[in-house]
């Protein structure tokens, strides 16, 4: 691969991750109850991809029972994922809330030694032991200044349990369903889950102003068309522990922003809790890959 075509890849990968370190702002500045933002985030997306679905009809009759079963559960832990964690942004700050989704690459090796005996190093385990002090540390700084923002940490955490469950599901899957199918099917089941939550929790899904659906919009188009899907695309062309490192810049940039845009300055106890993190995350990533029995999640990357 020449330079140029490298440096421009390298240069996608840091708009990508601009483009994700937006979707925490976007929700901050939303008005709207958390569901009703992840339901419209996803259909607006459906509606993005929709001019492609008539090309795929042949890969849509193929598809077996038990694989549309399989992206409806993708799909609804998806849909859980994003109304736990945009509601922890309405209790805690930016930071915590997006520093603690980084830690889905250790759930996913969590689940896959569970699920399909994989293994890693021991020095992917002792950036694990790095990240959980990290969390720690989090966590006791946010009960410091509240009992509400460890309250959201908590909702964060469980947001990313959602999300490596949805990937989990999603790592089968994409071994016989094309990256399309899956994507506009577990979105728009997702987008279907949390409309009907917003009917039964009485979440009005309409009436609302022309900021609101500016937001909506560009939570569809930013964070996800620019951001998840680019880093999708940019798989084929690079390998997966470039793009994970690109991810991990998410809270860096979105905690950048929340300074800039919204005025959340971090204390000096979370700005070294989010640091143990990532770098617990970034020594677990790089050492896991060398591990003998892996295997690579192939669902999606990242879903802030």
């Amino acid at each position: 691969m020449s330079s140029r075509k490298t440096s421009h890849l390298y240069a996608l990968l840091v708009i990508g991750m601009i483009a994700i370190s937006f979707s925490a702002i976007f929700v901050k500045w939303s008005e709207a109850p958390a569901p009703v933002i992840g339901m419209y985030r996803l259909l607006l997306t459906n509606l993005v991809l929709l001019p492609w679905v008539w090309s795929y009809r042949a890969e849509w009759r193929s598809i077996q029972r038990r694989d549309w079963l399989r992206m409806t559960m993708s799909g609804f832990f998806l849909g859980l994922h994003f109304l736990l964690w945009m509601e922890s942004l309405r209790h805690t700050t930016v930071a915590s809330s997006t520093a603690l989704l980084t830690l889905e690459p250790i759930l996913v090796m969590a689940g896959s030694f569970w699920l399909f005996k994989q293994r890693t190093t021991s020095r992917a385990v002792f950036g694990i032991v790095i990240s959980l002090f990290g969390v720690i540390l989090i966590g006791w700084g946010d009960l410091k200044i509240s009992g509400q923002a460890l309250y959201g940490d908590l909702l964060s955490v469980l947001g990313a349990i959602a999300v490596v469950i949805h990937m989990l599901l999603g790592q089968d899957l994409r071994q016989r369903v094309s990256s399309y199918v899956y994507n506009f099917t577990v979105f728009l089941v997702a987008g279907a889950c949390l409309a009907v939550y917003n009917i039964s929790a009485g979440y009005a899904m309409t009436g609302y102003g022309a900021k609101e659906w500016v937001l909506f919009s560009l939570m569809a188009i930013v964070p996800t068309v620019l951001g998840h899907m680019l880093f999708n695309w940019l798989l084929k062309y690079m390998n997966a522990t470039s793009i994970s490192m690109g991810v991990l810049g998410e809270p860096v940039g979105a905690s950048i922003l929340a300074w800039i845009l919204l005025g959340e300055a971090m204390t000096p106890l979370q700005m070294l809790a989010c640091l143990l993190l990532i770098f617990g995350v970034w020594v677990f990533l790089v050492n896991d890959r060398k591990a003998p029995q892996s295997v690579t999640t192939t669902a999606d990357v990242g879903t802030a």
